[in-house]
């Protein structure tokens, strides 16, 4: 921006990769004629964003569509030319089926105890709903923690398959590139902000994805009491009841509620997240990750917890990688742009890539990022991309109408 401003009468080319994926991404490209007073589309930049925010996906596409009519915008994609493409799929076992029919069950019953709690509390009444704003933000919470875990579930489920065709990849040679989203950064972080920097290095834990309903129970389950009042309008609603000193009145029973929730959840078996299951069968020795969460470890071939990485132990593992150090790479949305992975003639590691796409994430724009730090113009092996999915027909859904193809 600052430069655009410096040199007003220099010829300027925007280059980018997600260039019309959001509009904030067209922000800065202020030589395009979109505003700037009254011979423009709009007066000022923020109208700009505004009037496209509102438009949403559509106008984004329109947007892209004009611009390229007037030349002013030219999207390339990368050659399909010599990719092979794979689905693996993870058969359920009796022992999975009967753990994800346990925890569905136990979110029936969690959506059950929210209603009641609801009721007790006088968020909702006899007459329908008290308090619009308090019941929205308790279903959204528990909505957002119910696919959040059950994400985290499958992801974790299928892990066994990807790990036996990693193994098979590495006995014929190639290297293995894996993609996931959740990597149990944040868990660990609320974990370590309760103890002393000091004993990070020892610290031993257990995060699975289990830990993030049981975070939902104990801090988004409403167990607020509300008080039935008579508004301006003579419409009945309610408010929260404090006490003298500010603070909010707890409802006895939404708290019981509450706490019998967390005791039966509690007595399900955790599932180990995916990142934490291919560290501790296959071993950190061989394994990179390109991640923002702390690296799982083994101390004497035992699985112990997670370490705190230094700033530096991303290049580190992408250079190991790169290096012919360590054959397989695992990287998050910390990894998936402005790196590169494919199989350049100058690495060392010119071993065939097999991409995993284990977990695409909720936006397309950003599984398609992490999916272009495979290709390259000067890669030396072939591209190869394998998506994995569990023979479950809810996750064949979502993968097939949110996701993109590999």
């Amino acid at each position: 921006m600052r430069l655009q401003h410096a040199l007003p009468n220099a010829r300027v080319v925007y280059v980018s990769a997600t260039g019309a994926t959001t509009v904030h991404n067209l922000a800065y490209a202020q030589r395009l004629g979109l505003w700037g007073g009254v011979d423009f589309p709009f007066a000022t930049r923020a109208e700009f964003v505004e009037a496209i925010e509102e438009g949403g996906v559509a106008a984004m596409e329109v947007l892209a569509r004009d611009l390229k009519a007037l030349g002013l915008y030219t999207a390339r994609s990368l050659s399909y030319e010599g990719v092979e493409y794979e689905l693996v799929e993870h058969q359920l076992t009796p022992e999975q089926v009967r753990i994800y029919d346990a925890y569905a069950g136990a979110f029936s019953v969690i959506h059950n105890n929210l209603d009641a709690a609801m009721r007790a509390a006088n968020i909702t009444g006899e007459t329908g709903t008290l308090n619009g704003q308090v019941k929205s933000a308790a279903r959204s919470a528990f909505e957002s923690a119910k696919q959040r875990f059950f994400g985290h579930l499958l992801t974790s489920m299928k892990t066994p398959s990807l790990i036996g065709s990693i193994e098979r990849d590495l006995d014929a040679g190639h290297a293995a590139v894996i993609q996931i989203v959740s990597t149990g950064e944040a868990l660990m972080e609320r974990r370590l902000a309760a103890i002393s920097t000091e004993e990070w290095g020892d610290v031993q834990v257990d995060i699975t994805p289990r830990e993030y309903v049981l975070g939902y129970l104990a801090h988004s389950f409403p167990v607020q009491l509300y008080e039935p009042f008579t508004d301006s309008e003579g419409n009945l609603c309610s408010r929260p009841v404090l006490y003298r000193d500010g603070q909010p009145v707890e409802h006895r029973e939404a708290v019981a509620r509450g706490d019998r929730l967390i005791e039966r959840l509690a007595s399900l078996p955790p599932v180990p997240g995916a990142l934490d299951k291919v560290i501790q069968r296959i071993g950190a020795d061989i394994v990179a990750q390109v991640t923002r969460s702390l690296a799982p470890y083994r101390s004497q071939g035992r699985p112990v917890g997670r370490r705190k990485p230094s700033r530096l132990a991303r290049p580190a593992e992408t250079s190991a990688f790169m290096d012919d150090v360590k054959h397989i790479l695992v990287f998050s949305d910390a990894g998936g742009t402005g790196r590169s992975y494919h199989a350049e003639l100058s690495a060392r590691n010119r071993r065939v890539r097999v991409h995993y796409l284990l977990e695409p994430g909720w936006k397309a724009d950003a599984a398609i990022q992490g999916l272009g730090r495979r290709p390259g113009e000067s890669r030396r092996s072939r591209r190869y991309f394998v998506r994995s999915r569990p023979t479950l027909k809810a996750e064949k859904r979502f993968l097939s109408t949110d996701c993109p193809p590999a």
